[in-house]
């Protein structure tokens, strides 16, 4: 399954479609595109943070429910009304103050149905720090 919306085209979406995910200034970037995948990048700030100087759950599954919604698009094209139907998470350990990534596998990818799994790291990959999956319905064209 190969992409058929571009970074930059991504980027321009979400921009137009839905700038409050800038309000309080930029910390997403997708930072790859590929067959039947994505990977988006987020520099948190202190507002992420939760006692004990961890990135938030809440923050984690933004960044979760986010990068996979920008892998359907990148497959299905700018569908603004694609919508989370679930998302099951599992926090694995303690990330620290500094970007976190959020790698994405489309497991499933139907005419009303996707599921995405996604794995968030910082630093190695052979340490996820947390894994959602996620099931988003498509609208009909």
């Amino acid at each position: 399954m190969q992409p058929i919306m571009t970074v930059e085209e991504i980027h321009d979406f979400l921009d137009r479609e839905f700038p409050q995910i800038h309000l309080d200034g930029r910390v997403l970037e997708i930072t790859d595109v590929r067959p039947a995948g994505l990977t988006m990048r987020f520099d948190p700030a202190e507002r992420h943070l939760r006692p004990g100087a961890t990135i938030s759950g809440p923050a984690m599954f933004m960044l979760a429910d986010v990068a996979a919604y920008a892998a359907i698009l990148a497959h299905v094209g700018p569908v603004a009304l694609a919508v989370t139907t679930s998302l099951n998470i599992n926090f694995l350990r303690k990330p620290n103050l500094a970007p976190l990534f959020c790698d994405c596998r489309i497991l499933k990818l139907g005419k009303r149905l996707a599921v995405i799994d996604a794995v968030l790291t910082q630093g190695t990959a052979d340490e996820p720090v947390c894994q959602a999956t996620a099931t988003y319905s498509i609208p009909p064209r």
